[in-house]
Formats: C-alpha cells, sequence, structure tokens
C-alpha cells in the first residue's frame, strides 16, 4: 500500500513537499512515479525514479522546478515542487511497478496506486 500526503493549498509560486510512504512491502527493485492528473484529465508521469539507481526522469512541464528524491531507510519517496503554477493543480498521485530505469518509464504501465493527494495553486 502507498499512501501520499503533503498536498493542500498552496501560494502561486510557492513550494510544497509531498511523500509517498510504502507500507507492507519494501523498497526492493522498484520503479516509483509521481502523477498529475489535472481535474478532467488523464494523469500524467511527472517524475519517476528507481529505488536501485539514481537516474531521475522528468515531464517537460516540472523539469527544473520539482525534484523527485527517495530515502529507502523510510520507504519513502518524495516529490519536492517549487515555482508552483496553476496549471500543476489537480491531484497527486505516487504509484509502483517492476524495477525499471529508462527515459520512457513515467510512461509505462503502474501497477500498485495510492489513493492521491490534492494540490490547490491559488494566487
Amino acid at each position: 500500500e502507498f499512501v501520499e500526503s503533503g498536498g493542500g493549498l498552496i501560494h502561486l509560486g510557492g513550494s510544497a513537499r509531498l511523500s509517498c510512504t510504502a507500507s507492507g512491502v519494501t523498497f526492493d527493485y522498484y520503479a516509483i512515479g509521481w502523477f498529475h492528473q489535472a481535474p478532467g484529465k488523464e494523469h500524467e508521469g511527472i517524475a519517476c525514479i528507481s529505488t536501485i539507481d539514481e537516474p531521475k526522469y522528468y515531464a517537460d512541464s516540472v523539469q527544473g522546478r520539482f525534484t523527485i528524491s527517495k530515502d529507502l531507510a523510510k520507504n519513502t519517496v518524495y516529490l519536492d515542487m517549487n515555482n508552483l503554477k496553476s496549471e500543476d493543480s489537480g491531484t497527486y498521485y505516487c504509484a509502483a511497478r517492476s524495477f525499471t530505469t529508462t527515459k520512457a518509464m513515467c510512461t509505462m504501465p503502474y501497477d500498485s496506486w495510492g489513493q492521491g493527494t490534492q494540490v490547490t495553486v491559488s494566487s
């Protein structure tokens, strides 16, 4: 089970940190992704990382503003979001799949999903 936290109401241009914590599983040989679903749209993979190596992959929409990181001791993956824009509003999900590490990992199917956390960016 994956549980997201850290969403809420954030001012335009502000920052936030989302957390994805796994329970009942250990972060071994997984790919973990953060997905953003804007209202009325399909979810989009925006930041992905594997649990056993370092490369990180980002969607163009968040490159340079968002950072994905992991703390394996805490079974947690983070998403640090900076310079938030109104279009960043929506529901953020973390998801896991079997290990992979490619530039396409954010566009691949993921198996296990959290319940999501809502982010609203407001002026």
